[in-house]
């Protein structure tokens, strides 16, 4: 199988979560919707807001900053949900719902122009990496750590994740 060349350039969406900017591939957002109540997970975590419904799906909502134990920004922003595609093939969960303040804002980056800023020191969980895209301090999230913590919680509560029967 050969390799193929990384793009000169990636299409990225910098989502506003509290204080950070999470840094992600457009093609990882399916949609930022207006937050809907939460269903409670039982024994879930702070960070573990509970699930959503969206296009059938019961969708874990996640509170990126209590994951990370960031500040939680400006309290007067809208606060609204992106739903991200869950990196892991995980057929019982296929999206992720993170908590966002603010609008997501599109953007597009080539190698140049995220700069690691990371000095070492262990990082909040939750975050890959710390980077510097043009002006703008940014996380890239562990979607793949994220995923797979959840599905263990999940699992581990006993409830499905699957699609949730549509109401007609």
């Amino acid at each position: 199988m050969s390799e193929q060349p990384l793009p000169r350039e990636i299409r990225c969406v910098l989502v506003p979560v509290g204080q950070l900017r999470l840094l992600l591939p457009n093609a990882t957002v399916a949609e930022v919707i207006t937050l809907p109540t939460p269903e409670p997970v039982q024994g879930a975590p702070e960070w573990l807001l509970g699930r959503i419904a969206w296009r059938g799906w019961r969708v874990p909502l996640v509170a990126f900053t209590k994951l990370a134990g960031a500040p939680e920004g400006d309290a007067e922003l809208t606060v609204r949900v992106a739903v991200l595609k869950a990196p892991g093939g995980n057929a019982r969960l296929p999206f992720i719902a993170v908590l966002t303040q603010g609008f997501p804002r599109l953007t597009t980056l080539n190698a140049e122009l995220v700069i690691p800023t990371h000095d070492g020191t262990p990082l909040p969980p939750g975050v890959k990496a710390q980077v510097l895209v043009r002006d703008d301090i940014a996380v890239i999230p562990d979607l793949e750590g994220i995923e797979q913590e959840l599905a263990r919680l999940l699992d581990t509560a006993h409830e499905p994740v699957e699609q949730a029967s549509e109401v007609g």
